[in-house]
């Protein structure tokens, strides 16, 4: 229980400090992040990626998503699935058309308009989270979504977590079932796990 009430409280203060970033910083960082993203040659090689879509003060993923697709990736969005604690990739061409809000206010594909993608296509994960650490340990939101996902779905998938460098720590307390990334790109630098 005592680590549990760590990872709240860690989660809690981190999360508090990304909120109060205002619009311009999200936008600057949001766009160093990207810059070093294309930088890392297994993204550049990568055909099939799955990216979060970001929502309140994440790093913004929407400028990255319309990038690849002009590049002619196959891009994939995570629809959340309460009832059974999973996420389901959907191809998407077009996220002004094709997003709508989903589980917990996140801009998620609409199903009535994309189909799904088999999770073992899945080159590359662009995976969000809370708390970072340069070993590629996460913490996420408390659900345990990209955990299962990545676990039981995705796992020849690159992992690769977007993050401002505020949400970096010494050491994240991680859990058994939470699952290591190979890669952490921030503002300032592009930190390997592999």
């Amino acid at each position: 229980m005592e680590a549990d009430s760590t990872r709240k409280k860690i989660r809690k203060d981190i999360l508090g400090k990304r909120d109060q970033l205002s619009e311009k910083d999200l936008a600057i960082k949001s766009k160093a992040i990207f810059e070093k993203l294309f930088q890392l040659e297994s993204f550049i090689l990568a055909r099939r990626i799955l990216f979060y879509v970001n929502f309140r003060s994440e790093v913004k993923t929407l400028p990255i998503i319309q990038k690849c697709l002009l590049e002619g990736k196959r891009i994939s969005v995570p629809l959340t699935v309460p009832s059974n604690s999973r996420l389901i990739p959907y191809l998407i061409k077009d996220p002004v058309k094709e997003l709508r809000h989903g589980y917990c206010g996140i801009p998620e594909p609409d199903p009535k308009l994309v189909h799904p993608v088999s999770p073992g296509e899945i080159d590359v994960a662009i995976v969000p989270g809370s708390v970072f650490d340069e070993n590629g340990g996460r913490l996420g939101y408390g659900g345990g979504y990209y955990d299962r996902f990545l676990l039981n779905d995705a796992p020849q998938a690159l992992r690769v977590g977007l993050a401002f460098e505020l949400q970096m720590v010494r050491e994240v307390p991680v859990l058994p079932h939470d699952q290591f990334l190979h890669y952490v790109i921030t503002e300032k630098r592009i930190i390997s796990s592999l």
